[in-house]
């Protein structure tokens, strides 16, 4: 695509894909010099080879055209034609057969991308006959792709899966044999080099048309793959992201410094695990109601489908999370090997294990989720109470490891040494003290500058040079500022002085006026400015909000230049000095934050519990009533409900006295006869009871000494 620029247009020239010729012969295997025969008359067989050439390098300009631009009208066109016959399907497997056993490699090449193009455009098997064709077509490319490798070149394997995972759904029609498909080449990939690369062509393809139907389609079912093929690519997922960990610490230097120049390219199993996490992620989070329908079955068919994309983002984040658990436990035991080892490069190897984690599941999964998991649409119950203990252990996998690659120490691996290998005094004291001790050292973000996205402050500023009647209105709103610090350009001008810039300490034009500045000293226009004219110094607004308008209301002169009518610019910030803005927390410990706040989130939501529901906020009134409170209902055990049991059997007194211990008699602890079962009440320590109750603010609740004082 090629852009040209003029001072009236910006055009665009696209290529309609039909790539360089010998880019083509290279793709086919053929020589791109053309070369005139000899004599007259050439022999049959280079005719059809010609003519076969000819017919691949067409196949790949119709590949390469819908690859390039999917939405042009030639591609709905190619995508109508007739569906090609049986008998010349068969035709071109016969071909295929003929130069598998000559071993002619580039007839086998040009077939394969006959085979591209006729299952994605041309073929549909309705009849039998055609089934058949199928079938043998289908064996064929797997002949080549299982053979060994000696006997294969890898142009021609790569061929085969783009010709297996174009006519996916031709070959394997049914959704029993696309999962067995699937299902072969994610747990034998490892063991063969041409399942692996069918892998990786078939995930590919399902992550591009995941990403291209974002929002939803009848084909999602399609792309997405059913819960048990997940748990194989998440496997390998892991095992890719552990692989690339340990490599930080075995490959030589010169290895290491490669690895760092290709990371982070995702693998196909970790992009498709994107392409679906996205899916579901979007659809949840960006979903609209059809504001064209408001009917009752309308929402609650939304409503249906956001609680099935609920379960689906619930089974996925479990597993995501038990993947990343896995890989922060092998990410930090590298880093303490690297820590206590004697590797020269170190320090190096050190740097480059956090770019290394970028390129891992850790990296591409695990930020969005976090993300995503704070939208009020996933902060439910179900979701903080099933995710609440892997999000415990990933903080603390989290903050430890990163607490390692900041202090970089070595880990103690034996309880009363030391780093320096003496003695530690600490480890001698008593489990009490041991903890105090360690609350009060330093954790992962001592000494590190938490970033300040408000400390580079907001630039506003007006067309340069400003226009006749030209206007402008701004308001700047900095959350939590005390006060506001105004730092203006010194090219800063206007023609006249009535040309003014008004500032107001507020959120609009109604609020306090601050200032007006106006006019320039550049002999142009008044020649003069408003006040002591545009500010050198900094500029204070009291509150957090600060609100600009410029007006222009002269004409501009014929003799006024430029930078007479500059117009303004003006910085905001929120503290006197423009302190250096830092490029952000180290990977690891922005997962830390990340992850404890999702933590905290999800402990609100359990701390709260359910939501109220509209019976008990009828009973509001009656659960309150202290008689109703005193009451000892009816308890179902295996559902059997017991008898009402009445106050004057119990054993246990009517009244609460938190200033002395209570004991419960005996004959409490036996369970009673019968089919239902009474548990007593578990009596907190009066100490314990005082810490909570200052903690809290309530006061000792005021009990009515017995029930037999209630008026009858």
């Amino acid at each position: 695509m090629l852009w040209t620029c003029s001072n009236d247009y910006i055009d665009q020239w696209c290529n309609p894909g039909n790539q360089a010729f010998h880019y083509v012969c290279q793709r086919l295997g053929v020589s791109h010099i053309i070369t005139e025969p000899k004599e007259e008359a050439i022999t049959t067989n280079e005719v059809i080879n010609q003519l076969l050439h000819h017919v691949g390098a067409m196949c790949i300009h119709q590949l390469n055209l819908l690859a390039t631009n999917p939405n042009l009208p030639i591609t709905s066109v190619l995508g109508k034609q007739h569906p090609i016959e049986a008998h010349h399907l068969s035709s071109i497997c016969d071909i295929m057969e003929k130069a598998m056993v000559n071993g002619d490699t580039c007839i086998i090449r040009c077939i394969l991308v006959v085979f591209q193009v006729v299952f994605k455009f041309f073929f549909s098997p309705q009849t039998e006959r055609n089934r058949d064709i199928i079938r043998r077509s289908g064996l064929l490319l797997w002949q080549l792709l299982m053979a060994p490798k000696d006997q294969i070149c890898p142009e021609i394997q790569k061929e085969v899966c783009l010709a297996i995972s174009s006519g996916l759904n031709i070959l394997y029609p049914g959704e029993t044999e696309i999962n067995n498909l699937l299902k072969l080449v994610l747990t034998e990939g490892e063991r063969n080099s041409g399942l692996s690369q069918l892998r990786d062509v078939i995930l590919t393809n399902l992550a591009e048309q995941l990403q291209n139907n974002r929002f939803g389609s009848d084909e999602d079912d399609h792309y997405r793959l059913n819960d048990e093929l997940l748990h194989y690519i998440l496997k390998i997922v892991v095992r890719e992201s552990c692989i690339l960990i340990t490599k930080c610490q075995t490959v030589s230097k010169d290895d290491f410094q490669k690895l760092l120049s290709t990371v982070p390219a995702a693998s196909s199993c970790l992009r498709y695990l994107m392409a679906v996490q996205n899916h579901l992620l979007s659809n949840t989070i960006l979903i609209k109601p059809d504001e064209n329908d408001d009917s009752d079955s309308s929402l609650q068919g939304e409503t249906l489908k956001v609680q099935e994309l609920k379960v689906s983002i619930l089974a996925l984040a479990t597993q995501i999370l038990t993947g990343c658990d896995e890989v922060l436990e092998m990410l930090q035991q590298v880093t303490t090997a690297l820590i206590n080892s004697d590797i020269a490069d170190r320090e190096q190897r050190l740097k480059g294990l956090e770019q290394v984690t970028k390129a891992t599941m850790l990296g591409h999964l695990l930020p969005v989720l976090l993300t995503s998991l704070m939208h009020p649409n996933l902060q439910t119950l179900i979701m903080a109470d099933a995710l609440m203990p892997q999000l415990v252990q990933l903080v603390l996998y989290t903050s430890q490891t990163a607490l390692l690659l900041k202090t970089q120490c070595p880990v103690f691996a034996e309880v009363g040494c030391s780093p320096c290998g003496a003695p530690d005094q600490k480890c001698r004291l008593f489990p009490d003290e041991r903890m105090l001790e360690e609350k009060e050292e330093p954790g992962f973000l001592t000494g590190l500058k938490i970033p300040a996205p408000w400390a580079a402050g907001k630039t506003v500023e007006t067309v340069h040079p400003v226009r006749d009647n030209y206007k402008f209105k701004e308001t700047v709103h900095i959350p939590g500022a005390r006060c506001l610090y105004l730092r203006f350009d010194s090219r800063c001008s206007s023609q006249y002085d009535y040309d003014k810039l008004v500032i107001y300490a507020g959120p609009n034009t109604n609020s306090r006026k601050v200032a007006e500045y106006g006019g320039n000293t550049l002999g142009y226009g008044s020649r003069s400015v408003l006040g002591t004219g545009w500010p050198k110094d900094l500029v204070k607004v009291e509150g957090d909000t600060v609100t600009f308008s410029f007006e222009m209301r002269s004409g501009r002169e014929h003799n006024t230049p430029d930078k007479a009518m500059w117009g303004f610019a003006c910085t905001v910030r929120a503290q006197e000095s423009s302190e250096d803005v830092s490029g952000g927390l180290p990977f690891l410990v922005d997962l830390a934050l990340g992850l404890s706040v999702l933590a905290c989130s999800m402990l609100r939501i359990l701390y709260n519990g359910p939501e109220i529901t509209k019976e008990e906020e009828a009973c509001q009134e009656l659960l309150r009533s202290k008689l109703l409170q005193r009451c000892q209902w009816q308890v179902e055990a295996n559902g059997v409900i017991s008898p009402a049991l009445t106050p004057s059997p119990s054993p246990l007194p009517l009244t609460i006295e938190e200033d002395r211990e209570f004991t419960y008699p005996s004959d409490v602890l036996v369970p009673p006869v019968g089919n239902y079962f009474d548990l007593p009440r578990i009596r907190l320590p009066p100490g314990i009871m005082i810490k909570l109750r200052e903690i809290s603010g309530r006061a000792r609740p005021q009990f009515r000494p017995s029930i037999k004082y209630v008026a009858v």
